[in-house]
């Protein structure tokens, strides 16, 4: 699938950027209006999110071969592809299982491993909302409230509605990544598969995504991995301290 693309910038080296789960593009958009002084910048949707087409399956590997053929589609050449969170495992598969489109990686607090199943309560929640009299935003931050602690966890959710003349709607595939999240928590089985070309994780210092012990995981796969830890960041690393997080990034892009 050829997925929508915002780009930025109109020199420089290609960068692709990714989001994360019930994350589109538009999450990017700062990062990669920094970036494109320096880059042609590109913010990929990717399936079930976005504007993206909605699909009945969304694995990594369905996921990695968008990418590759979107990359093909620019015709920019191989790129510095950079993911966060799924976007991070999408990215790294993409570069495990399509190197050729792959100038180098970087993936921003995701490891190649399984975690516990997460978000699972949210995307219920978003999806059993009640849509059928909102006027307001705040008509469904308070109906997701008892799903969803935090008011800023609420308000990344809610960038995802659509409120206009035909009345409210989400805009990803609810469905769809509800019955997909154990696969996305996930890692496929990849075994023997490396990726050779420079690769650097840039994690949050207060999340425990990637932990000392995926180290040697990771290295199995990327043998050329660096890191850079983002101390004062959690998972959301680019949007919580984006100013350290390009100090991290922008020394390793070409």
């Amino acid at each position: 699938m050829k997925l929508p693309v915002t780009s930025y910038g109109d020199s420089g080296t290609p960068v692709v950027v990714m989001h994360g789960l019930f994350g589109s593009g538009r999450n990017w958009m700062t990062a990669a209006r920094r970036l494109s002084s320096a880059h042609r910048v590109f913010a990929f949707d990717l399936r079930n999110h976005g504007t993206s087409p909605h699909t009945q399956t969304m694995s990594y590997p369905e996921m990695a071969a968008d990418v590759r053929e979107t990359i093909e589609s620019l015709g920019v050449g191989p790129v510095a592809l950079v993911g966060h969170s799924m976007g991070g495992k999408t990215a790294m598969l993409t570069a495990l299982q399509h190197p050729e489109v792959v100038e180098r990686l970087v993936v921003v607090d995701a490891a190649p491993v399984g975690y516990p199943p997460a978000f699972v309560e949210y995307a219920r929640a978003m999806r059993t909302a009640d849509l059928s009299n909102v006027q307001r935003r705040a008509d469904v931050d308070a109906q997701l409230a008892g799903a969803v602690d935090s008011p800023g966890t609420r308000a990344f959710l809610l960038q995802n509605l659509i409120l206009d003349d035909a009345g409210a709607r989400w805009r990803p595939n609810l469905p769809v990544i509800e019955a997909a999240l154990p696969a996305i928590s996930g890692w496929p089985s990849v075994d023997g598969l490396r990726y050779d070309g420079p690769t650097l994780f840039i994690y949050g210092g207060k999340s425990d995504y990637v932990q000392q012990d995926h180290r040697a995981t990771i290295a199995s796969y990327f043998p050329q991995v660096r890191y850079a830890e983002v101390p004062e960041a959690g998972h959301w690393v680019h949007a919580e301290r984006l100013d350290d997080f390009l100090a991290a990034l922008t020394p390793f892009l070409p």
